[in-house]
């Protein structure tokens, strides 16, 4: 990625997901006495994080662009022009949110295979 506005988007999603996540990841240690109820509270949390990705995603075309962590990162030198940075921050920002949502359902799918395997486990003992 040699584009800045890309890197910018990236470390601002990135931190933002990278905090939710060690949030999730508390919780999940925190019931770590329950395997099953753990797994199960992770998906549901990681699951949320992912949708609330997707609601992000979908309003980023639209948000302004002044407004966006992203904007901040930018050196100014780095800055678009105000006539076309709406619509490459934005769609830039879509993007971002939506590989991040992906990469989260992934995690919300191991969460939930192991929910339904641990919790089957505690069912047939």
């Amino acid at each position: 990625m040699t584009n800045p506005i890309e890197n910018a988007a990236y470390v601002s999603v990135g931190r933002a997901c990278g905090f939710a996540g060690l949030g999730i990841f508390c919780i999940v240690i925190g019931l770590s006495f329950d395997a099953g109820l753990a797994a199960l509270v992770g998906s549901k949390l990681s699951i949320a994080l992912s949708l609330i990705l997707l609601a992000f995603a979908w309003r980023a075309p639209t948000r302004n662009y002044k407004r966006t962590e992203t904007w901040l990162i930018l050196q100014p030198g780095d800055r678009p022009q105000a006539d076309v940075a709406q619509r490459l921050i934005g769609r830039t920002l879509r993007i971002v949110y939506l590989w991040f949502a992906q990469q989260i359902a992934v995690v919300t799918i191991v969460f939930s295979v192991s929910a339904i395997f641990l919790q089957a486990r505690v069912v047939m003992s």
